[in-house]
């Protein structure tokens, strides 16, 4: 039986990117036309993310973004301040030591969505600081925060933003310019429904000045963005690229292109998923700060999330549990890109309903006839 993979990354890869990935490679080191490929594909990713910054293409999963903004900004003894909300928000902070900078958490509860006129006051009193950190989706909790709000306020101090959204672009609407981030870390295998290997970043020039005007060398060459510099006029790449990945990637990045609907779409289904659940007794783990492309929910009492997990697996479906501190917390229901369709996601509430009740979960409303009443309603944001 062929597992459907409904998680938070990766998700499903649609047949124009399979087939994209499929065709013939040349030699990207060697064909200079590679490097319009490559630029022309960048330059895509950033105007669907509503910037005029530059988009670099990096051959590794998305933590290599992560690791590649803090490597190439920080420098020894540097003071970053990490928002840290959930797991990957605080996992910043040993990127920033790994670079001999100097971490500052600033810890809220990861139930939570971070609170703008919190860090308003958090920053008078202390915003001297290089860089900020902070997660757009947070995918093991499912939290959203409102990196908007938030950059901006950094900004006013003059720290650079760093953000991860590697979750959360693509599915949740986001403007990298009118946010002010300077640095935006993405994946291929999230909302993008390609497969994983890829990352991209945005550049402001803020950024890109920070990284030149260094006192000291980039502890990396392959985390180094500075490797990049001129890479067109160039027709050199500091790596041998992934040919096939990256024209998978801009076949996704197309079909993004061309989706009027796809945030409109996103946020019906995960509003849907979110009030089936909630009405059928489930508990949500965050208490707001809801992404419109992962639903968490708690494991209810009498069961685990390994039986629950393979009661889904037995019905051709793959759901995610979690990891670290809410390592066999919760569930968490992937609605984001190629997963985020209708029939899908009926099949997920089919299977998860049939599961449950198995498992002797007690619960108020079926599950798949309560999504479907739900899935019709289009909803504000």
């Amino acid at each position: 039986m062929i597992t459907r993979i409904m998680t938070p990354g990766p998700t499903q890869v649609p047949e124009p990117v399979r087939i994209a990935r499929s065709l013939p490679c040349g030699n990207p080191d060697l064909d200079e036309t590679f490097a319009d490929e490559y630029r022309d594909t960048c330059r895509l990713i950033s105007r669907l993310l509503d910037t005029e910054n530059e988009t670099l293409i990096l051959s590794g999963e998305g933590i290599l973004g992560l690791e590649a903004a803090c490597a190439s900004l920080t420098e020894p003894s540097d003071r970053v301040l990490v928002l840290d909300n959930g797991i990957y928000g605080k996992g910043f902070a040993d990127f920033v030591s790994m670079y001999g900078g100097v971490p500052v958490l600033y810890t809220r509860d990861m139930r939570h969505a971070l609170k703008a006129d919190e860090l308003a006051d958090y920053l008078e009193k202390d915003h001297n600081f290089k860089y900020a950190t902070l997660v757009h989706c947070d995918t093991p909790s499912g939290m959203l925060n409102p990196v908007e709000e938030l950059c901006p306020l950094l900004k006013k101090y003059g720290i650079l933003t760093v953000v991860d959204s590697v979750s959360g672009m693509f599915g949740n609407r986001l403007s990298v310019d009118d946010a002010q981030i300077d640095l935006l870390c993405g994946g291929s295998q999230k909302a993008v429904s390609a497969p994983p290997g890829l990352t991209f970043v945005t550049l402001s020039d803020a950024a890109k000045k920070a990284m030149h005007e260094r006192k000291t060398p980039i502890a990396s060459f392959y985390a180094n963005l500075c490797t990049f510099d001129g890479y067109y006029e160039k027709k050199w790449f500091p790596y041998t690229m992934p040919g096939s990945d990256i024209k998978g990637l801009r076949a996704a990045m197309d079909l993004i292109a061309a989706d009027p609907e796809l945030y409109d779409r996103h946020h019906r289904i995960a509003e849907a998923t979110r009030r089936t659940l909630t009405d059928a007794g489930l508990t949500l783990y965050p208490l707001d700060g809801y992404s419109d492309t992962v639903t968490v929910f708690e494991v209810p009492e009498g069961t685990t999330d390994t039986a629950i997990l393979a009661g889904i697996r037995e019905q051709g479906l793959m759901l995610a549990g979690s990891f670290d501190v809410l390592a066999g917390k919760v569930i968490r229901i992937g609605h984001m890109g190629a997963n985020a369709n209708d029939a899908d996601m009926e099949d997920v509430m089919a299977a998860l309903d049939h599961t449950l009740r198995a498992l002797g979960v007690p619960l108020k409303k079926d599950l798949l006839e309560t999504y479907k009443s739900y899935a019709n309603t289009n909803y504000e944001k």
